[in-house]
């Protein structure tokens, strides 16, 4: 095969260097470029309004190709400026022809021209796409923090349903509405009186065991409020004391300000938007109210803080319920029975005589668990042998498993309802202003959560829109610069086999493998 048949395959990578090597440019043609890149820059800034020539100048840097491609374009704006002898009296053109001129010594121009080329395809392309890749995939990251922010937001409202469901309020103005639901605490004590009534047989089985068992009755009896309610019902605890009903009673009104209802909205601090950037799992939530580690996937009931029944007793709990004698003492004694402060409240809803009548419930409940299990087991090991049960009284001897299982069904309803949450809440609200201020901000938190979501939900969406249209404006970009490369690419190659006989020249690993 001859050898102006065979191709000329040069990697684009290796091209400055196989110039070189065939000194087809001298290795100090760096040094001479400095000089023309700097009269290229002066000549540019006095050039002729032309559309081809500004489309020339974008996308890429100027080269010798460009600088020929400006003297063609000059020959016919600067036609007029041509004397007899052929020559441009236009300094324009004069510039730019010096410019060639000086481009073409020693093939500077190819030279500048390769190192242009592994620059764009090492560089510059690769660096537009990378640009692109990141922008896509920040992208994909908004739209997973939308989705998480979308989830919270539901979360948030589905507790705010959940809990203001649970307290049987609307939600639309809590606190307000949790102390309108206080109405209610009279009727719920009054049917769980009426069911304690049903547990005459329970105290009268208990006093009889210890009665048995110490050989004598119980000073005081250990159950007695539970009889006390059992005989007498939910009454004033000055009855309870007194053992007489009160003339009159005075009750302490509730210290629960609605004025303040919205004052929870504006010492909540939720920190601000613009912090959120990078930080999905956990959100700063600066302010007044530190959430903590919140776990906005938590189900089941919600937890309103450490206040509970077991913490309302006697000077554990501030109610700013005066502690003075409910008892107007004179000369003659009790000044008409006027049942004053915690006297005035009932059995079931002053603090101290709920936990106690709580507290014998859970006593009785233990008994007859205790009493099943000596029916369950055998005979030799009950506490009571046979021979002993028969000096029992007749309410010990004729009880049986069912009727002591019936017993403790009936004794645990109404431990159930005293203990249910939603009652629990109702008698903190009432005793506690602190306690309502707290529930009130829990739920409001929630609320402003769910606002919290939706508004990062909207950022994320307004920086998704950024990006997109980051992404619009870089792609043409890309688009130009791989264009230039390739016409460039294409100039060398047809450059380069003119210096050799016009023999076919392919650049290999060029911008078309990108």
């Amino acid at each position: 095969m001859e050898e102006q048949n065979l191709p000329i395959d040069i990697n684009s990578s290796k091209l400055l260097e196989w110039l070189l090597n065939r000194r087809h440019c001298k290795k100090d043609w760096q040094t001479h470029i400095l000089s023309i890149r700097e009269k290229i820059n002066n000549a540019i800034q006095d050039m002729p309004i032309h559309e081809e020539i500004a489309k020339l100048l974008s996308g890429t840097h100027i080269n010798y190709f460009h600088c020929k491609k400006i003297v063609e374009i000059l020959k016919e704006t600067e036609a007029d400026t041509k004397n007899l002898f052929g020559r441009y009296g236009s300094q324009r053109m004069k510039d730019w022809q010096e410019i060639v001129k000086l481009y073409e010594k020693d093939n500077l121009y190819l030279a500048e021209a390769a190192q242009m080329l592994i620059r764009n395809i090492n560089y510059e392309v690769p660096g537009f796409k990378k640009q692109i890749q990141k922008l896509e995939q920040i992208q994909n990251d908004l739209e997973k923090k939308e989705i998480e922010y979308k989830k919270s937001e539901n979360i948030a409202h589905s507790e705010f349903n959940t809990s203001c469901k649970q307290l049987g309020i609307n939600g639309n103005c809590i606190k307000k509405e949790l102390v309108e639901r206080l109405t209610e605490l009279p009727e719920i004590y009054k049917r769980v009186a009426k069911k304690t009534k049903s547990l005459g047989n329970v105290v009268e089985f208990y006093n009889a065991f210890v009665e048995f068992t110490l050989g004598r009755k119980h000073s005081g009896g250990c159950i007695s409020l539970v009889q006390y309610v059992v005989e007498k019902g939910n009454t004033t605890t000055y009855e309870w004391i007194y053992g007489e009903p009160p003339l009159s009673v005075i009750e302490t009104p509730l210290d629960i300000s609605l004025d303040d209802e919205s004052q929870f909205d504006d010492n909540i601090d939720f920190g601000d938007n613009e912090k959120e950037e990078g930080n999905i799992s956990g959100l700063d939530l600066n302010g007044a109210i530190d959430f903590g580690d919140v776990n906005l996937a938590a189900e089941g009931d919600i937890d309103w803080g450490d206040v509970n029944v077991e913490q309302i007793g006697e000077g554990e709990i501030d109610y700013n319920i005066s502690l003075e004698s409910g008892i107007v003492v004179e000369a003659d004694g009790h000044d008409g029975g006027v049942a004053t402060g915690k006297e005035a409240l009932t059995v079931l809803d002053n603090p101290s005589t709920r936990n106690e009548f709580i507290d014998q419930l859970f006593e009785l409940e233990a008994f007859l668990k205790l009493r099943l299990y000596e029916f369950k087991s055998d005979n030799n090991k009950n506490l009571l042998t046979m021979s002993q049960m028969q000096e029992a009284s007749s309410i010990l001897q004729l009880a049986t498993l069912d009727s002591t299982q019936n017993m403790l069904d009936n004794l645990q309803i109404i431990l159930t309802e005293m203990l249910d949450s939603r009652i629990q809440h109702l008698y903190n609200i009432k005793h506690s202003p602190r306690y309502v201020d707290t529930l009130t901000a829990t739920l409001k938190q929630k609320l402003t959560m769910v606002e919290k979501m939706k508004s990062l939900q909207t950022t994320m969406q307004k920086k998704k829109d950024e990006t997109r249209q980051q992404i619009v404006d870089i792609q043409p970009m890309l688009k130009l610069v791989v264009q230039r490369t390739k016409e460039l690419q294409n100039k060398i190659e047809e450059d380069i086999s003119k210096k050799y006989k016009n023999r076919s020249v392919y650049l290999t690993g060029g911008v078309n493998t990108l």
